[in-house]
């Protein structure tokens, strides 16, 4: 598939779609870009990682450590365990300002 028909098929920006071009994880067919089965599980492991908050920075690098096989599963758990942790934080952060809000309204109620 052409970059246009992976777009409108599965949904994907074609600025994410560039940058996998850029990062050279899809095949070449005559100089066009073609998108085969593996690429489509690939753009959907990126999907993922944008969607859990990876800069895309942080899915570069964590695509071309995939691409270089088991060897490097334990950073790319690393990796996965350090935005959980981050993400863990910010919910924590969250609850104490729902917290503090709630308390606020409460003394409001109060009178």
């Amino acid at each position: 598939m052409t970059i246009r028909e992976v777009s409108e098929k599965y949904n994907i920006p074609l600025k994410i779609l560039r940058e996998y071009e850029r990062w050279e994880l899809c095949g070449e067919a005559e100089g066009t870009r073609y998108y085969d089965d593996s690429d489509i599980e690939r753009l959907s492991i990126i999907m993922t990682l944008y969607d859990t908050g990876f800069s895309d920075s942080e899915t570069e690098e964590y695509m071309k450590l995939l691409m270089q096989g088991k060897s490097t599963s334990q950073q790319r758990l690393k990796m996965l365990n350090d935005k959980r942790d981050g993400t863990l934080d910010e919910i924590h952060f969250k609850e104490k300002q729902l917290d503090r809000l709630d308390y606020l309204r409460f003394q409001l109620k109060r009178g």
